[in-house]
């Protein structure tokens, strides 16, 4: 029997089909004027953004201007990059401008639809920002996309780490800034710490398009952007501690790995109560549970989890003598990010580096709280379905799937799992092997360092050529995937989230042309390209004959978008393609996470040596699985945003106090509402039948952080702030004065 929610489907059509349905007239609207923007001049194109502009100005919504303003958008980047919007990117531009997240899949041409609302909304005169997941995206968008805003009389600034203090504020100064959401929320913090607006970096937080929303507002929203400072050095205490670690077996700690979370058992307790009695380091009187203990319980906690949590080759890697972590989801290095509450150290203690200073906080905001800050936030990614539900609660974030242009014609196999890591890496070693000797391309997909590189050994055995990608070749990274298309490449990568490069069949035309013209300076770019073009087209064919992209993952991960995202690299543009999940019991997820009931069946089935189960009773197996761990990271992040927003509105304002002071020309108002509003708190708290004592003990401390306060304002302000003649003396006396008609001793102090 059919439900009614079937039924219902079936006459009405999903809501999603609904919003799809709804842009239809507006997409119309915009293609019925291509053929009036198509007869303009350059130079008329670019004037259509002045005009724009005045009608916003006097009185137009971006709503009403919307169709002319995409229409503009869309001659532009014909004439400039030679590449036409399709209806569907429209139909995603349309959702971008009004704060949804589009979710398209890969190869559907994301970053050319961002132009069409960022244009929009440039319009109002703001600021727009494009946010991208990193530096070499956020330099290429900017540089590629440029094409197009600067034809429409826009002007585009790049952000990136370690730019100079002009470079940057003239970055975001301009219409369009293109930067990674760390720099962003870093800049944030600096500027709330700065005491003068000239050298403030931010102005409105007015729009933001965030690209790979998923990975920027929900994978990375678990950690908080911190800013601190050095304190003391206890490098030889870590390196001690570190040394009595490694004697810790099994019995003495516990871990639950589905936590992330190890603790010392009794027994841990007492043999690091005795290392440390042996080691000097702990009083032989003194025990771990006395009060003054606590430091040393914390670092030797920290120590434990150091070796026992973090995995070098997977957490982190060691380059130049530096312990540098890799991000979970997209494999690459995050330089400058550390470990708080002294783990980092831990590590770097446990590899033998460098041991650099703990830090303390001077600012922190989650990414959640700073993107919230905008008036306007939309995203656009492959994979955003499976955390609708996060994104509506925590962002207000509707999440709308756009169609393809052209029908999706790659085949999903169902899961093929085998009973041992070591079955299942010999199954994938033969699998490339009949893939790359008929020339089909394909992409092996890994979660770690360790693993990408054991499954290249044993390709360089089986004299298999092949490329490898992680986080060790991160320089090498776009070079890579734009050649994992050409016939009969195999290319193995730890996680391809956000990559930013579209692999392409045939192999990539623009990387080729690029590398042609560097080996050879000399050569004519354009005969260089039109023969480029022709080679590729043609391996394009022989890649299509065999096949299309096949993309190929050793492991299933903790969450459903990495999956899809990896899945999501074959068949694009209606491009042919085969995609394969290859599992073992003995992989992270199902060792952690796995139903004991799969567990049971596999293991009753006695099945032989090399042969693996292949039913969609597996998919759906892991499928909870993975829809588990997603709830429990959810968790996680929903807890560090309570705390945070317990934080956020004190940091609001403060932040606004400081701004405005910095701002006023005459702040006399400012101290004028501060003194009265400290006379009203003393007056409540201290009114008695005799007050005077009691207003004059509390009027000391509270002077004293007017005045502490007052003293941190800029140079400018406390200039300011002399002019308006409000001295201490000229209203605490005259106040004191008239309420108690007892005036003050001219000896007394009130601060210092």
């Amino acid at each position: 029997m059919i439900g009614l929610g079937k039924i219902s489907k079936k006459i009405f059509g999903t809501p999603n089909d609904r919003k799809i349905k709804a842009t239809l007239p507006l997409v119309e609207k915009i293609n019925a004027l291509e053929p009036e923007f198509k007869a303009l001049s350059d130079d008329e194109i670019k004037a259509k953004t002045t005009e724009f502009k005045t009608r916003f100005a006097d009185g137009e919504t971006l709503d009403d201007l919307l169709p002319e303003a995409f229409a503009n958008a869309r001659e532009a980047a014909v004439r400039n990059l030679g590449l036409r919007p399709f209806d569907v990117q429209l139909m995603g531009g349309i959702f971008l401008h009004q704060g949804n997240i589009a979710e398209m899949k890969t190869g559907e041409g994301k970053t050319l639809m961002a132009t069409l609302p960022v244009y929009l909304n440039a319009l109002a005169g703001k600021g727009v920002h494009v946010v991208t997941v990193n530096d070499y995206l956020v330099r290429r968008d900017a540089e590629w996309m440029n094409q197009v805003y600067s034809a429409l009389g826009l002007t585009t600034g790049v952000v990136v780490p370690n730019q100079d203090d002009a470079e940057k504020q003239a970055a975001y100064q301009a219409d369009v800034t293109y930067a990674t959401n760390n720099e962003l929320g870093f800049d944030y913090l600096r500027d709330n710490m700065k005491s003068d607006l000239k050298d403030m970096y931010q102005r409105d937080h007015f729009f933001a398009i965030v690209d790979e929303v998923d990975s920027i507002l929900i994978d990375e929203a678990r950690t908080p952007l911190i800013i601190s400072g050095p304190s003391d050095d206890r490098s030889d205490l870590y390196k001690t501690i570190d040394a009595i670690v490694p004697d810790v077996t099994e019995e003495h700690y516990s871990l639950d790995e589905k936590t992330r979370n190890v603790t010392y058992t009794d027994e841990g307790n007492d043999f690091i109560e005795q290392r440390l009695h042996a080691e000097g380091i702990l009083d032989a009187e003194a025990t771990l549970y006395d009060p003054e203990s606590t430091s040393l319980v914390h670092h030797v906690t920290q120590a434990l989890r150091a070796h026992i949590l973090y995995k070098r080759d997977k957490d982190y890697i060691v380059r130049n003598n530096e312990v540098v972590l890799i991000d979970e989801f997209t494999g690459r290095m995050m330089a400058g990010r550390r470990l708080s509450d002294g783990l980092h150290q831990a590590i770097e203690a446990k590899e033998k580096c460098e041991i650099q200073p703990e830090n303390v906080t001077l600012a922190s905001v989650t990414f959640q709280n700073y993107f919230r800050l905008y008036d306007k936030l939309s995203g656009m990614t492959g994979t955003a379905q499976t955390e609708a539900e996060e994104f509506l609660e925590i962002y207000k974030l509707g999440v709308v799937e756009v169609p393809t242009n052209l029908p999706i014609a790659r085949v999903d196999d169902h899961d093929a799992v085998y009973r041992t890591a070591r079955e299942k890496f010999e199954a994938i070693v033969e699998t490339i092997k009949e893939s790359s000797e008929k020339g089909q391309p394909i992409l092996v997909g890994t979660t770690s360092i360790e693993k990408s590189e054991l499954l290249s050994e044993m390709l360089q055995k089986e004299e298999v050529t092949h490329n490898v990608l992680n986080a060790r070749q991160h320089e090498k990274e776009a070079k890579i995937v734009a050649d994992a298309g050409k016939f009969g490449a195999v290319t193995i990568a730890t996680n391809m989230a956000g990559r930013g490069t579209d692999i392409q069949l045939g192999g990539n035309v623009d990387m080729k042309v690029m590398e042609a013209l560097e080996e050879n300076p000399d050569a004519d770019p354009e005969e260089t390209r039109t023969r480029i073009e022709a080679e590729t087209a043609e391996e394009k064919k022989r890649v299509i004959e065999a096949g299309g992209l096949y993309v190929l993952a050793t492991e299933r991960h903790e969450s459903r978008r990495i999956d899809n995202q990896l899945r999501g690299r074959s068949g694009r543009q209606g491009d042919p393609g085969r995609s394969s999940f290859f599992l073992s019991l003995e992989d992270d997820l199902m060792r952690i996470f796995g139903s004991e009931r799969l567990d049971k069946v596999l293991s009753t089935l006695g099945m032989s040596e090399g042969e693996a189960i292949i039913h969609p009773w597996v998919n759906k197996s892991l499928e909870k699985a993975q829809a588990k761990v997603e709830g429990r990271n959810f968790d996680i992040r929903k807890h560090l945003l309570k705390y945070d927003d317990v934080m956020n509105d004190q940091r609001k304002a403060i932040f606004g106090q400081r701004r405005e002071i910095m701002e006023a020309d005459d702040l006399s108002d400012v101290i004028e509402d501060m003194r009265h509003q400290v006379i009203d708190d003393l007056i409540e708290t201290h009114a008695t039948p005799t007050p005077i004592s009691g207003i004059w003990r509390g009027f000391t401390p509270m002077f004293c952080a007017i005045s502490a306060l007052t003293n941190r304002l800029s140079r400018g302000a406390r200039k300011r702030a002399l002019t308006t003649k409000s001295s201490p003396s000229a209203f605490i006396k005259p106040a004191m004065n008239s309420w108690h008609k007892r005036p003050l001793g001219s000896g007394q102090k009130i601060c210092g």
